[in-house]
């Protein structure tokens, strides 16, 4: 009824099951994996060193709730200064951050926004997902890894000509935030010292790039001013209206995820013609866009409501 060649496999399978299990015990006898002839290595059958697994801690995230990696650029205020950054704002920087952020984005589809300024980005994953068993530390160091990569391979396409002189290094913290109103209230936070610092940032370096002074008369200068106070000086001394700044320079930079329509040619053989044609064609996709905007208000999440949809 069957071929011999099938027999004889069948016939075989046995064997080869008992060979298994003689290599297994082997392997666990000797605490080493065995070699097949053919140089692959078989499973790893348990041995008695198995018990070192005891001492990895269970770092799940709780379920429910949003899962926020924020990384931070170490001693940053050292590589601005070794690589000359623009003070007080240097959009080379901002938009090598703003790419390293979509390439995350884009590696790890379960992030539903994130939100950067300065050297920082919050990276907001969605409250029900399963990427990585929900573990703190894969979210976190593929998180990190993934941006610190991408700001060494993008380095060229920002920086021209200015060579990078050593690796940057990001740190990474993990934070759940279980309501919505929370995880609303952590970016509001986090955009609000946005514009607190860079409002700062932009009266220190006029008085020091404008009016001549050091650093440190600057800080004296400052030191107790409010915010009104600040735009007085901006204002009264360098006619400069603050609420006229780049959006992102004073909001930062909101990643999110949107359908986009993209033309591309393609080159098509109409029926009876010899010769390809070049045709323009409209397809949607969804990107990683960014977006300069004010977030602590509600015009916003009313504008996009699916980023905290459950379903989203």
């Amino acid at each position: 009824m069957y071929p011999r060649r099938v027999l004889a496999a069948s016939a075989s399978v046995p064997a080869m099951l008992r060979s298994w299990r003689a290599t297994a015990a082997i392997c666990a006898a000797s605490g080493r994996c065995v070699r097949r002839p053919c140089g692959r290595r078989l499973l790893m059958a348990k041995s008695k060193f198995e018990y070192v697994r005891d001492f990895e801690t269970d770092d799940t995230c709780l379920p429910n709730c949003w899962i926020v990696v924020r990384l931070d650029g170490r001693n940053f205020h050292r590589f601005a200064e070794q690589h000359e950054f623009k003070k007080p704002n240097d959009d080379r920087a901002l938009h090598l951050m703003t790419k390293c952020a979509q390439t995350v984005m884009q590696e790890l589809e379960d992030i539903a926004i994130a939100y950067g300024q300065s050297d920082e980005y919050s990276f907001v994953f969605k409250k029900k997902s399963r990427w990585f068993k929900r573990r703190a530390s894969k979210f976190m160091t593929h998180v990190v890894s993934q941006f610190a990569s991408s700001y060494v391979f993008y380095w060229k396409d920002y920086f021209k000509d200015q060579q990078l002189l050593y690796p940057p290094g990001f740190d990474g913290r993990i934070v759940l935030y279980p309501s919505n109103q929370n995880l609303k209230d952590y970016l509001s936070w986090r955009q609000a010292d946005c514009h607190v610092n860079n409002l700062y940032n932009t009266v220190f370096w006029m008085l020091v790039q404008r009016s001549g002074l050091t650093p440190v008369q600057a800080q004296d200068r400052l030191q107790g001013t409010l915010a009104g106070d600040k735009n007085e000086i901006l204002f009264s001394e360098f006619n400069i209206n603050y609420n006229n700044e780049p959006l992102m320079y004073r909001k930062g930079t909101v990643l999110i995820w949107q359908k986009v329509n993209e033309v591309i040619t393609k080159k098509i053989k109409l029926p009876k013609e010899t010769e390809e044609k070049e045709v323009e064609v409209t397809r949607t996709r969804t990107k990683v866009v960014p977006l300069h905007c004010d977030i602590i208000g509600d015009q916003f999440w009313e504008e996009y409501p699916e980023i905290l949809a459950e379903d989203g």
